[in-house]
């Protein structure tokens, strides 16, 4: 880590945060505190998109709409993209911001470049390329978990000394004072007399995933066998998208519980035996707050992903008959499995700074350079 210079006094600076996904929602929410808590002036800005537009309302977050998700046609993802850069550059020069913050936005990074506001890049997802390609090179700092090694990043044109580490998984931003709502039990109907098992729906329509034969029918055959188990669980599924919930709630209605809208995810975490995901933010969330996990990621497996397996905190496996044997194997005693998985957990973020601290700091520290 590069050492924090001391602020300046009497430097505020206007900062601009895009907000794109869920994860974003809560990371960037505790960031824009932060930032607030020091005096500076922020404005944060997002896009329409269905889990995104639920959760913001859920939390309270104030943000300035401009353009739409682009769904899954590569054609729709550009042109939704080039409407979202016109509709950004209006509100990034009415607000004049110093600095524009994204976790790899390529609608941010292309406007911010073309004002010629600096634009400071968030992301732990090498693997994204397409997105990686639009964002990196245009960024001049990138900051990442530590684990993340800096050739990951070099090849996509930043050189090292502009690349920023910060000691913790995304998800700590978020979880280090995390209380969890028992009212998600009552939300969703869980009994806490039976084993819950939560899954997460694959992004199947980010570009690096759209070629990948991802279709509903893979988790489709994994409720089912899930359904099948000796054990008498409640199976919670979180999708992505309208058409993945509607497919579902028809497919198993009584048999899964599908939500209406967006739930408090670490809530529901807290209260589950076990999470099967797709290796992303969820799992992650998980292996943080002690809960059994397994990925079913088909494609190969991402830096985080492969770092929280080295850590006992996350199992791998794609294949659908060992993935559901797994699972019943996991709920033979869930509560020990619990304590064991909590035991590892407090071990690891034991060690973990609060990142976005270190992104604040990294912040201040080119308003610095800007005041000078």
């Amino acid at each position: 880590m590069v050492p924090v210079e001391p602020r300046s006094e009497g430097v505020q600076l206007k900062v601009v945060i895009d907000i794109l996904t869920p994860k974003q929602c809560m990371m960037f929410q505790v960031l824009h505190a932060e930032l607030l808590e020091r005096g500076h002036q922020v404005l944060m800005t997002t896009r329409r998109y269905r889990e995104v537009d639920e959760i913001i309302e859920k939390r309270g977050i104030e943000a300035t709409a401009v353009g739409r998700h682009g769904g899954k046609s590569l054609k729709r993802k550009l042109l939704e993209s080039v409407n979202r850069i016109a509709g950004l550059v209006p509100v990034y020069e009415d607000f004049n911001p110093d600095l524009v913050v994204s976790f790899s936005s390529p609608e941010a990074a292309r406007a911010s470049f073309g004002l010629g506001i600096p634009h400071l890049c968030i992301s732990d997802s090498p693997h994204a390329e397409a997105v990686m390609k639009l964002t990196i090179p245009l960024s001049e700092t990138l900051m990442t978990p530590w684990m993340i090694p800096k050739e990951a990043w070099t090849g996509y044109g930043i050189k090292p000394e502009s690349i920023v580490r910060y000691n913790a998984l995304d998800p700590w931003a978020w979880l280090k004072d995390f209380e969890p709502d028992r009212g998600i039990l009552e939300e969703l109907g869980i009994d806490q007399g039976k084993p819950v098992i939560t899954i997460r729906s694959a992004e199947i329509f980010a570009a690096y995933l759209l070629k990948m034969n991802m279709g509903e029918s893979a988790i489709k055959r994994l409720l089912q066998g899930l359904i099948e188990l000796e054990q008498d669980v409640q199976i919670v599924v979180i999708p992505r998208y309208l058409e993945q919930a509607s497919a579902l709630k028809g497919s198993y209605d009584g048999d899964v519980i599908v939500p209406e809208k967006a739930v408090d995810g670490p809530s529901l975490l807290h209260f589950s035996d076990l999470f099967i995901g797709a290796g992303g933010t969820m799992s992650a969330e998980a292996a943080i707050l002690g809960v059994p996990t397994i990925s079913c990621y088909p494609g190969k497996p991402t830096l985080v992903e492969l770092f929280l397996i080295e850590q006992g905190l996350n199992e791998r496996e794609t294949n659908l008959e060992s993935l559901v044997k797994r699972a019943s194997e996991l709920l033979v005693d869930p509560k020990s499995q619990r304590e064991a998985q909590e035991g590892k957990a407090r071990l690891l973020v034991k060690v973990f700074e609060d990142p976005v601290k270190v992104i604040a700091d990294e912040i201040e520290r080119r308003g610095q350079r800007i005041a000078t």
